[in-house]
């Protein structure tokens, strides 16, 4: 279209041009994935976790904070339920979006994905939605693993809880490692080199196929490939497998390098 120009004064006697200029559109950040995540108000990891995970052109991940108690137990985390829908109408409202992701491990074991998913379509009907158990269930099956060394932060029931609902899954849990910390605020700064060794210890047992180490608070994304190369064993997290559920579900079906082995691995 034409450029259109107002020319108005400028109270100074020389005149101020006002130019209306054309434009094109294109498909914006998301022109291969829209995933919307609904982030915990305590959580200080999976924000920057999922950056290093899914930061390829084309893909953008919109968050809403959920609001939380910071002790992780069962009873705080199924009142987070009542909250899911009202925060899911805060990502993007009237515009689309492929995947909405819930980033709470345990919040989802307690309220049941099943649940989760209802509360989210009733901002969203019909949209695919993962969960940390979800994805971590879709992971290791495309992984080819049954047999899992679990490390967790939480405190003793949380933690074997966790362990029990993998068990009802089809799983076996021949380890479960956890650092008894119910405060997800002190969970964020559990330092790397203490989840690597607990990794490390979990993988080390002869029965384990793969380590899943459950709470979005915990640092492990970028270690992955490392852990994987120490252990000789597949490697996910919460945030880990969450992106890369989030990413198929959303139809990127790329090999992604120096994100472990399941981002080279197709969803089965």
């Amino acid at each position: 279209m034409d450029t259109n120009v107002t020319v108005a004064g400028d109270g100074a006697g020389s005149p101020a041009a006002t130019l209306v200029l054309p434009f094109a559109t294109d498909c914006g950040l998301a022109a291969r994935a829209a995933i919307g995540l609904l982030v915990l108000a305590t959580d200080q990891t999976i924000e920057h976790e999922w950056r290093f995970l899914l930061g390829e052109p084309g893909i953008a991940v919109y968050n809403a904070r959920l609001w939380n108690d910071k002790e992780i137990a069962p009873e705080t985390l199924a009142r987070m339920e009542q909250d899911i829908a009202p925060t899911t109408r805060l990502i993007l409202p009237g515009l689309e979006l492929d995947v909405v992701a819930f980033g709470c491990t345990s919040g989802s074991m307690v309220i049941g994905p099943e649940r989760v998913r209802e509360r989210i379509r009733e901002v969203r009907p019909g949209i695919a939605t993962t969960t940390p158990v979800e994805a971590v269930d879709a992971a290791l099956g495309s992984l080819g693993a049954r047999r899992i060394g679990l490390v967790a932060p939480y405190q003793r029931r949380v933690g074997e809880a966790m362990r029990d609902y993998f068990v009802k899954a089809g799983y076996e849990v021949p380890v479960l490692a956890i650092f008894d910390e119910p405060d997800d605020t002190i969970a964020a700064r559990i330092a790397p080199d203490s989840i690597a060794a607990a990794v490390a210890q979990a993988a080390a047992h002869p029965e384990v196929d793969a380590v899943f180490v459950s709470c979005t608070s915990l640092r492990v994304a970028e270690a992955v490939e490392a852990l994987e190369a120490r252990t000789g064993k597949p490697v996910t997290s919460s945030n880990h497998a969450l992106a890369w559920h989030s990413l198929r579900l959303a139809g990127v079906t790329d090999v992604l390098e120096g994100r472990g082995r399941l981002f080279r691995t197709p969803l089965r």
